[in-house]
């Protein structure tokens, strides 16, 4: 499975919503009942899911979901080459 298949699981686990398709676009505006309560859900959830650990700051930093999954490839979780994630123009960013 892809990591954004994997992710996509976990955003449509945390809002019960079998129905969420993602983009990197995606802001918690484009999903109904994406407050700031179901932010911590879906961040431990994504933790549990990668095996990673995100620290208070990266909790509020990501503004769409492309943000979180260079974030997820930075911290060691492989993406599958197929999935071109777009770029920031921000070099370290994008050396990901």
């Amino acid at each position: 499975m892809t990591l954004h298949n994997r992710l996509e699981a976990v955003f449509r686990e945390v809002f019960d919503d079998e129905t969420i398709v993602l983009h990197d676009e995606t802001t918690a505006s484009d999903i109904e009942d994406w407050d700031s309560l179901a932010h911590i859900t879906l961040m431990y959830g994504i933790e549990a899911e990668f095996g990673i650990q995100f620290t208070a700051n990266e909790f509020a930093e990501f503004t769409n979901v492309g943000d979180l999954k260079r974030s997820l490839v930075s911290k060691g979780v492989a993406t599958d080459s197929s999935e071109l994630l777009p770029t920031t123009g921000d070099a370290a960013s994008d050396a990901v």
